[in-house]
Formats: structure tokens, C-alpha cells, sequence
């Protein structure tokens, strides 16, 4: 996949994160699921729009002066 046209595949967004690409795949099966919205192509193949991981990162955003 690239993400220049439009989707990650889950070693991209792993890559993108700084995170292990085991983690992006235990957020999918976490009860319930976390992490960005996600495709199942196939059994074996899991992707994400770039504008899903955008969204969920914004949501993830934490602005320490409004917390004061």
C-alpha cells in the first residue's frame, strides 16, 4: 500500500506511530477494538484510510493548557 494513495497497510501505520506492528495488530482484536478504523481485505490483509488514522489521531490529541 502507499499511503500517497489513500491507505496504510498495517507495517506503514505501524511505522508512522513508532509502534511495533504487533501492537496495531492487538488494538484490532481488543475487546472492544482500538486504534483507527481498519478494511479486512483478506484473513491476512488489514488496511487504513489515511484520512481514518488522521481522524483517530485528532481524537487522541491532548492540549495540556486546556486541561489546566
Amino acid at each position: 500500500m502507499n499511503p500517497e494513495h489513500g491507505w496504510y497497510s498495517t507495517e506503514e501505520l505501524a511505522e508512522l506511530l513508532g509502534v511495533d506492528p504487533s501492537s496495531v495488530r492487538r488494538w484490532r482484536t481488543a475487546r472492544p477494538p482500538q486504534g483507527p478504523p481498519f478494511v479486512k481485505v483478506s484473513a491476512r490483509r488489514t488496511i487504513y484510510r489515511t484520512s481514518d488514522v488522521e481522524a483517530w489521531l485528532l481524537k487522541q490529541r491532548v492540549d495540556p493548557s486546556a486541561a489546566a
